[in-house]
Formats: C-alpha cells, structure tokens, sequence
C-alpha cells in the first residue's frame, strides 16, 4: 500500500508536491501547475490548505528510518 510523505529529493517548498506526484505517479511540475492556478483562483486559500497539509503531511523516510527501529537497534 501507498502512503503519502513529503519528497526529500523532489522539493521546491516543502516536498508537498513532489510526495503527491510520487503518490500519483504523475509528473511533479504537473502538480505545482495545477497549485498555482487553483490558487489564482481561490484568491489564495488553496496556499493556506497547502501550508496546513505541508505540517501534517510527514516527510519520507531516509533509508535508516526504514531498516531501523532506534539509534540503537542493532
């Protein structure tokens, strides 16, 4: 299964959009596009809900959060 974290290697921002392109497996630039827009439109709010996910949304996990439990699992 699928789960959504923010990108560590494709960020402008936050990583929110690459993670979604990622999660979509679509092209990231198509997400950032589509941001924008949706924010000219919705006078801005879209920016808020971006920013609110951005702090929700965790970041992906490195290669030793995955295959370690702790600092010290060994």
């Amino acid at each position: 299964m699928n789960k959504l974290y923010r990108s560590r290697t494709d960020h402008k921002l936050s990583g929110l959009c690459g993670g979604l392109a990622k999660y979509f497996g679509i092209d990231a630039t198509l997400i950032r596009l589509a941001l924008v827009i949706a924010a000219f439109f919705s006078v801005g709010s879209v920016v808020i809900i971006y920013f609110l996910a951005a702090l929700i949304v965790p970041k992906e996990p490195t290669f030793y959060d995955m295959h370690h439990e702790g600092p010290y699992h060994y």
